[in-house]
């Protein structure tokens, strides 16, 4: 089977790493791709919003299966596209994609649900939205761009400044369309958790929790990211948690996409908070998260195009539990100087094959390019160096010994990737 990954970041070098690792399957190709996915596949340039041209690509070298990475090319409708072709596609269809796409949409399904999420509000105008934040007395919240804004849409606030502040950014569209209706919330208290499933609209396969760290610094300060690290699994989510989860998100979640007759196939991503009263729904994503894709993937022992496939035909049901490596996976994003903000590109970055002879250590490329045989930085988010251990702490120490060989000028990391769970086995 010929595959076709659409995307060209860390996830998606995650992607077709893991799926070229399957007997199944003779060659992957990546769409864009970058300076990683040309060494575990073959790179089409051809960008992820191209749909004719992705289709034509597809049809002409006998694509068996499509798997769409990003958020965007979903909500833009490129599972439709496909399928209107008759090409086998990975992913929920547009309107399904509304779950993240719009976080007013995803707050009237966990509503209709009732399942536990922060209590909001919605605006589309600055003024009316200042107003009721005088009125409320809230000091703390948080306020939410509507739309996609690549993880950067949304903005803890502690007191009503900072709450102005960020109505003020959405409002005059420092995010885009995104922000044209905006969303204000409590702020839930708690740690975040990552809880990932893959259902074909009936059945629901959960994968093991992990835990991302949006924030730009150590300590969880600074503004939020696409994500600085992940590791998985995530004791924070036990197994009676876990099935909490289940039986009282995803599963009501799944029935009531049904019930509005949007049915969701797919990677349905909870991103949750774990509060004293229990876990609540911060966001749904669509798609694998990115850098949670990272480990675990590196931890998966099921071939995944068995499950995805599964997926597509309806009988997920049919498959027996996944498997997966017992030990824990540590990813840490390595990112250009002034991300999430503006910052340069074109950085030669050093001592990428060094890195690569840690053991246990996979390097997986997200804002790369290749100039000759040359390896230079090309976006905000640019290596996610992923390690296993036989503990959190020796997986995390693989996974800095790797980074510490990695050098261009304005890289930056956080140090503190894992921690969290570290503390938690002390």
């Amino acid at each position: 089977m010929k595959i076709l990954i659409i995307g060209s970041g860390g996830r998606e070098h995650a992607l077709a790493w893991k799926l070229g690792q399957s007997p199944k399957v003779d060659q992957v190709y990546v769409a864009p791709g970058n300076a990683g996915t040309a060494i575990d596949a073959e790179n089409i340039d051809i960008r992820e919003n191209d749909f004719p041209a992705l289709i034509r690509f597809a049809q002409q070298n006998q694509i068996g299966l499509t798997v769409v990475g990003p958020e965007l090319p979903l909500s833009a409708g490129i599972v439709d596209a496909f399928e209107a072709a008759g090409l086998r596609v990975f992913g929920p269809n547009q309107k399904a994609a509304q779950l993240e796409a719009s976080k007013i949409f995803c707050k009237k399904i966990l509503n209709a649900a009732n399942i536990p999420t922060a209590y909001h509000r919605t605006f589309s105008e600055e003024e009316a939205a200042v107003s009721y934040l005088k009125a409320s007395g809230d000091l703390q919240c948080v306020i939410k761009a509507d739309g996609l804004a690549a993880g950067k849409g949304v903005i803890v606030c502690k007191n009503l400044e900072e709450a102005s502040a960020a109505i003020h950014r959405i409002a005059n569209h420092e995010f885009g369309d995104a922000g044209n209706r905006f969303i204000i919330e409590e702020c839930l208290i708690g740690q975040e958790a990552s809880v990932l499933a893959i259902t074909d609209g009936q059945t629901i396969m959960t994968l093991q929790p992990a835990q991302d760290h949006k924030a730009s610094f150590d300590g969880d300060l600074g503004p939020n990211t696409g994500g600085m690290g992940a590791y998985c699994p995530a004791s924070l989510v036990d197994d009676q948690k876990l099935h909490w989860i289940e039986e009282n998100i995803l599963v009501p979640t799944v029935h009531e996409m049904n019930v509005q007759g949007i049915p969701f196939k797919g990677i349905l991503y909870a991103g949750l908070m774990m509060t004293s009263n229990g876990p609540k729904v911060l966001e749904y994503n669509v798609r694998f998260g990115d850098p949670e894709c990272q480990p675990l993937l590196m931890r998966l022992k099921t071939d995944l195009i068995d499950v995805m496939t599964a997926v597509i035909d309806g009988r997920l049901d049919e498959l027996e539990p996944l498997e997966w490596d017992d030990r824990p996976a540590v990813c840490v994003v390595m990112v250009s100087d002034g991300y999430p903000g503006s910052y340069r590109k074109g950085d030669l970055i050093l001592g990428l094959d060094e890195a690569a002879q840690c053991s246990n250590v996979k390097i997986f490329h997200a804002g790369t390019r290749l100039d000759g045989d040359k390896v230079l930085t090309n976006g905000g988010r640019v290596l996610d160096v992923t390690a296993l251990g036989n503990s959190v702490a020796e997986a995390k120490k693989r996974a800095y010994d790797a980074v510490e060989k990695i050098f261009w000028n304005g890289c930056r990391y956080r140090n503190d990737i894992a921690d969290k769970e570290i503390n938690l086995a002390k």
